[in-house]
């Protein structure tokens, strides 16, 4: 299978539009990052300013994902990409759809701070919602960097981390329907932590899918949907 061999075109002109996009998607990534950050912090201290900010980025993001898209099918279509190159191209139309989706449920963490506003639970709750969080930014701070570095070993590491946060999910998940069992009053500011909980568990879930791509992308294989992020087997050799 054809592994990634990009900046080798005859074409500078080609290289250097390979390399853009490469930076594009980057930068989008740096303002999702940014986005859920604030969105975390948001939920912590209940601010609305971040809120604001929050929403405010989402446009940015939005409008990123359109001008990657459209460079993508100018490439497509001017370029006629092969082999490695039309993987990168591949690859990158579905790693933005994938930071977009964060994008969203960043946003929709944010105005789950700001329904939360007073409301308070007990603080275990928030401790293991916090922990969450900041296993989420580390998984797409990771993911993001295996990216810039087209590092597949790394990619298959923060793959499989995401099973840390599918874990803190479930049982925060148990504790707070055990909550909502015990003490109804309870059971608004408990919804909202789920749908907190739900949100951060999707963001790791795009975070693998991203993961996966770069897999894709430096080795040429898809490694979707076969059970990579479940065992301890190496990534798969090539023919």
């Amino acid at each position: 299978m054809d592994r990634l061999h990009l900046g080798q075109h005859i074409s500078q002109q080609f290289n250097t539009e390979l390399a853009a996009l490469t930076k594009q998607v980057l930068a989008m990534g740096g303002l999702v990052e940014a986005q859920l950050a604030l969105a975390l912090e948001a939920l912590a201290a209940r601010d609305l300013r971040q809120v604001a900010h929050v929403v405010a980025r989402e446009e940015e993001v939005n409008a990123a994902e359109l001008e990657i898209d459209a460079r993508c099918t100018q490439i497509l279509a001017r370029r006629q990409p092969a082999a490695s190159d039309l993987r990168l191209v591949l690859a990158v139309v579905r790693m933005v759809a994938n930071l977009e989706r964060i994008g969203d449920e960043a946003e929709r963490i944010a105005r789950i701070a700001e329904k939360l506003g007073g409301a308070e639970l007990a603080e275990h709750y928030g401790v293991k919602l916090a922990q969450m969080g900041s296993l989420v930014r580390d998984q797409l701070r990771g993911t993001l960097d295996t990216f810039a570095r087209m590092d597949e070993t790394r990619a298959l590491e923060w793959l499989r981390r995401d099973r840390e946060v599918d874990v803190l999910y479930k049982e925060l998940t148990a504790l707070l329907v055990a909550l909502m069992q015990r003490e109804s009053d309870r059971v608004p500011a408990a919804l909202e932590f789920l749908w907190c909980a739900r949100a951060l568990e999707r963001i790791g879930d795009r975070c693998k899918n991203i993961c996966e791509q770069v897999i894709y992308l430096v080795r040429g294989q898809d490694v979707r949907h076969t059970g990579l992020s479940r065992s301890a087997a190496p990534l798969p050799r090539e023919n």
